[in-house]
């Protein structure tokens, strides 16, 4: 049986960054060795099918980095 990034992403929590008044924030969870990225605006839609954007921890510092964190 194959998992999901949903079953293998856990620790999800809410940006530091979050803009409150607009709800524009996202969340981030992880992995061994992995970084997810999701959307809280889409919190209504089934875990299963709530698109994340799943990056090698590495490239994830690596954006936060060049964002300037």
């Amino acid at each position: 049986m194959t998992t999901t990034w949903h079953e293998n992403m856990t620790g999800w929590h809410k940006s530091t960054y979050t803009h409150w008044e607009e709800n524009a924030c996202v969340e981030v969870g992880g992995a061994p060795g992995l970084v997810g990225i999701r959307d809280t605006k889409q919190w209504a839609l089934p875990e299963e099918t709530r698109p994340i954007l799943v990056l090698p921890a590495r490239s994830f510092a690596a954006l936060l980095d060049h964002l300037g964190r």
